[in-house]
This record gives structure tokens, sequence and C-alpha cells, in this order.
């Protein structure tokens, strides 16, 4: 996740210069080798390292993908596009969650977990070859080169940040670990001023420092950084307690979170109409739901018992997953209302980055409280204790959504910038 944030933006504007897709197809085989890396990996630090790549080779595709879109096909036709597109991706999300289950179960050849990152390899290849074939070169004539300098800046300040969370529990805090975190911070200031005084040069802005000054897009980006500290910090909580803690098999564990992802799907289609019709109020009351579900979620635990029935917390799930849906699918058009349309591109790229880095965020942070608490106590325990940490960051979000505007852009003017 870290790697995927910190490669965002510059492969955005990589894309826009020498042509979207020569650096997808560069991403899809990075991915691949990255995968077959992960799958022979022989240590923990390989497979780390395999992992960074892999967040790098993704963070390459992903703006491609939209800016093909948006290229290729007219404006009619855009918002049919990205919503086949965000329906792949909420069936694809559901569907992987259990695969990876059957895949890890059924131990082919042998291979147990690595099967998660070998059948990464025919996937990829697959990609290319169709890539090739099927998708047309675009790029944008008005491109600028990406400020390769600030990039690496960034790139370094997040990991700086990040990882003294990660580690700073294990190692006792040491002196060192404050001190890159604040390097890391200083770090962040500094791209800001750069930035600011680069406007209108020949590089392409990484961070746009104009928007920070908008104060709907500035508590927009905040709603979606806690809200995936939240989210991802929880699940990874979630996911030891199933099967360390529980005893739950892959596929069974992986069966329980599809709860998560029906309630996501009953609500998504509703939630932009929603959106437009009641604007941030839609977004606070999905809040509530996330706080109110993994309340739910925390207080079934102890119901559940080792190797025993899912079904106790399925409700908190499946109404978490709903709050998910009125909180995130929305916020990018409630927020877009009050962004000029010229950069309403970038405030999206920034959204996306700020989605991965929260995430990152989230699994140092409250991985820490969980596994710190796990040290003298159960999982069960240590989930129960870690979970009002996730409800504090979907509060935050939802008290976050009543400083954004009070209506919300249509999906076509969110697909036309």
């Amino acid at each position: 996740m870290l790697a995927f944030a910190a490669g965002l933006i510059i492969s955005g504007n990589l894309g826009d210069l020498v042509g979207h897709k020569r650096v997808f197809l560069l991403g899809v085989g990075l991915f691949g080798l990255a995968s077959l890396g992960a799958g022979l990996s022989a240590s923990g630090a390989e497979l780390i390292a395999a992992r960074v790549v892999q967040g790098a080779a993704a963070a390459a595709m992903t703006p491609q993908v939209l800016a093909t879109f948006r290229a290729i096909f007219a404006a009619g036709e855009r918002g049919k596009a990205f919503g086949i597109y965000g329906a792949m991706l909420g069936f694809a999300s559901a569907v992987g969650l259990v695969l990876g289950g059957v895949l890890t179960e059924a131990n082919l050849f042998g291979w147990s977990w690595r099967s998660v990152f070998f059948v990464n390899v025919p996937v990829a290849a697959c990609t290319l070859i169709a890539g090739l074939r099927l998708v047309p070169e675009t790029k944008d004539p008005a491109a600028r080169r990406p400020n390769l300098p600030a990039a690496a800046l960034l790139a370094s300040s997040l990991v700086a940040i990040v990882y003294p969370l990660l580690e700073g529990r294990q190692l006792g805090w040491p002196a060192w670990v404050w001190l890159l975190l604040g390097a890391g911070v200083a770090g962040l200031a500094t791209v800001g001023v750069l930035e600011q005084r680069r406007q209108g040069r020949s590089a392409a802005p990484l961070l746009r420092p104009g928007l920070f000054r908008i104060p709907a897009f500035a508590a927009g980006l905040g709603v979606q950084l806690a809200f995936a500290a939240g989210m991802q910090g929880f699940f990874l909580a979630f996911a030891l307690w199933l099967q360390a803690g529980e005893q739950f098999s892959p596929l069974k564990a992986g069966l329980t979170a599809v709860a998560f992802s029906v309630g996501s799907f009953i609500g998504a289609p509703v939630a932009v109409p929603l959106a437009q019709r009641y604007g941030r109020r839609i977004l606070a009351v999905g809040a509530a739901g996330m706080v109110a579900g993994i309340l739910g979620v925390a207080l079934a635990a102890p119901h559940v018992g080792l190797d025993g029935s899912p079904w106790p917390i399925v409700p908190g799930l499946a109404v978490a997953g709903a709050g998910l849906a009125l909180l995130v699918v929305p916020l990018v058009n409630v927020v877009l209302a009050a962004v000029p349309v010229e950069v309403a591109g970038g405030a999206s790229g920034l959204f996306s980055t700020a989605q991965q880095l929260g995430g990152a965020l989230g699994v140092a942070l409250l991985g820490t409280v969980f596994f710190g608490y796990a040290d003298g106590h159960s999982l069960q325990a240590a989930l129960v204790h870690t979970a009002p940490y996730a409800m504090g960051a979907f509060a935050l979000c939802g008290i976050l959504s009543m400083l954004l505007p009070r209506t919300a852009v249509s999906e076509e003017a969110v697909t036309e910038s």
C-alpha cells in the first residue's frame, strides 16, 4: 500500500507524457514478475521486497486505465464505462476473498499460500497479450514532464512516516524512530513548498497545493485518509483473529468477509443518487453505519467460538459494508462540487493517493494497538480492544463530512473531469 501510494501521482503524470498504454503494460509485466518473486520467496524479507514491487507496479497500472477511458469514450459513454468499471472492481474484490481461500486451502502442488501469487503470473501474461492487441495508445499532448526530484522526496517522506509506526513498538520506540518520523513530516512540507514555488513551470504538479486551501477539499481528503486507516487497520486485525484466533480456514474466513461486500453491493447503487439529493448528510449516515457495524462485530466476537459459526458477526459486517458504500462511493462527487473543474482530475488523483496512504497508516497504527494488546491477551480480546480505534476513525469521517458541500455533483460531471 505504501509503494502504491507513493507511485500513483508520478505514474499518472508519466502516462500522460509517454503514453498510457505503454506505462500500463510496463506495470502489468512488472506486477507479474513481482508476483512470481513473491511466490518463490524464501524469507519474510524477500516477500516484503516483492510486495513493494507489486505496489509500485499497481501504481503504474491504475491511473492509466481511467485516463484511457477518458480518451477513448465520448462524453455520453463515459458514465456507463465508469459504472461498469466500478461494478467490476466491487465484484472482483468479493470474488477475490473467496478465491484466495480456495487456492490456499486446495494447496495445489503443495504451494499453499504461494498460490495466490503464482495465479497472477498467467493473469498478467493474458493481460499483456490483450493489452498489446486491443488497447489503443493515448497520451496528453499538453502533458508536462514529471517532477522526479519532488516525487522521490514525496515517496521517501511517506516511507519515513509509516516505517517508524510499523516498527516502533517492536523496537521499544528508540529516539531515531521519532527523528525519522519528524523528517518525514518535514519532507512532506518541503514538497508542498517546492510545488508552490514551481507553479506554472515546465514540470507537472504533484500535490497541487492550491487545492488544500479549499476547505471542502481538505476535509474530503481527511475523510478518505481516516476511512482507509480505519478500514485497513481493523480488517488486518479481523483477518488475524478469524484465522489465527478462531482457527477459521482461509476459505471460511473469505466467505465470512463476503458479508461485508454484500452490504456494499446493497448500498452502492443508491449512494450517489442519495448524495445528489441529500448531500453530505448521506456521508455522515454512512460513517455512522460503519461505526455501528464495527461495534456489532466487536460485541458479537465472543459468541463465534473456535472454528464456530460466523453468523453472529455477519449482521455487523453487512451494516458496515452498507455504511462504506454511503460514505465512500459518493465522496468524490460531493467534494468536486467545491473544486474548480480544471483541477478536478488532479483532485481525484490525490484522493486515490490518500486512500492508499491512509491504508498504510491504518495498518501501522491499528496493527500496533492490536499486536501490543495481543502480547498478554487473546486475539479475541485484542480485536475488541482495537475496534474502538477503528470506530473513532469512522466517527471522524462523519464529523469531517459535515464540512463538505451540501450537495453533490452528478456522475456525468465526475466522468467529464
